[in-house]
């Protein structure tokens, strides 16, 4: 293992190189930001808890699109703690959506709970998931999973963690030796951009695939080797902007379906191993 303080580069796209030089400017402080949100994401994960034990409310934004009061209370509490530290940092938070703060460099992308229509099923597959901006450019992620106690963090440039321990990407260099992972949006019912296209496609191609409906945990999994790649449309900004970083920090690849830069503000993303990468974006081509 490298020492704690060893910048390794990796920069895949101008988003990597952006926040690799960030990174310059934030040291020691990303320490800092790393504890924060690590002490929000595993007291939010309680608060998850203590409602699935007690009961929770259900609501409905759509047919298939539910929000509860845990995700709410979870999302209120981990702004609070975020704010009571940096009462000046803007927030663009799933439930609550952006923050009118002042124009400071940083913002935190939070999902209270990714996996909410597992959560209300009572599906033990969802987390809290925590990442950092900064001028733009996503430089730590923190995805907590309260019910296995798995902690999985990353900062850039300084490689990615599973409860303190580091992980990478798996070795698969085959598609058909590869277990991937994707996900369906909400609106899977209303739009033909619904993603069962592309699963048909990586079906016939693929050794496996899986669907947990959580996309913090799919990325998550992706960086820990359990997953060799994971892609998705319509996604968030919040159920990306952790997780894309844990994936390029235990050695993957993230782009657009296209296979240039990717942000968290396009709908769509490929992440892997890299070894499998550029047979993913072939078959999403012909998808």
């Amino acid at each position: 293992m490298e020492p704690r303080g060893t910048v390794r580069v990796r920069a895949r796209s101008i988003f990597d190189m952006i926040a690799v030089m960030a990174l310059d400017t934030l040291v020691p402080s990303i320490d800092e930001y790393q504890a924060v949100a690590i002490h929000a994401a595993q007291e939010a994960g309680a608060i998850l808890e203590d409602y699935a034990r007690s009961g929770f409310q259900v609501e409905y934004k759509n047919p298939i699109n539910l929000v509860t009061d845990a995700d709410r209370a979870a999302e209120r509490h981990i702004i609070r703690v975020i704010h009571a530290r940096y009462p000046d940092h803007r927030i663009l938070a799933e439930e609550g959506g952006p923050s009118r703060n002042g124009p400071s460099p940083f913002q935190w992308v939070i999902d209270p709970l990714d996996g909410t229509t597992n959560y209300t099923h009572r599906f033990p597959v969802y987390c809290v998931s925590i990442g950092l901006e900064y001028r733009g450019a996503c430089v730590l992620g923190v995805v907590y999973d309260p019910t296995r106690h798995e902690l999985f963090t990353a900062q850039v440039g300084r490689g990615a963690f599973l409860n303190g321990s580091p992980i990478a990407v798996s070795g698969t260099q085959a598609l058909d030796g590869a277990l991937l992972v994707t996900g369906f949006a909400y609106n899977l019912r209303d739009t033909s951009n619904n993603n069962l296209n592309h699963f048909n496609s990586f079906a016939l191609k693929a050794q496996g695939l899986r669907r947990t409906g959580s996309a913090a945990l799919d990325l998550s999994y992706v960086a820990a080797g359990r997953f060799d790649g994971f892609w998705e449309v319509n996604l968030n900004p919040w159920d990306m902007a952790a997780g894309v970083v844990l994936v390029r920090e235990a050695g993957g690849t993230v782009t657009s379906f296209g296979g240039g830069p990717h942000s968290i503000y396009e709908r769509e993303l490929v992440a892997s191993n890299g070894l499998v990468h550029e047979s993913m974006l072939q078959v999403l081509r012909t998808g």
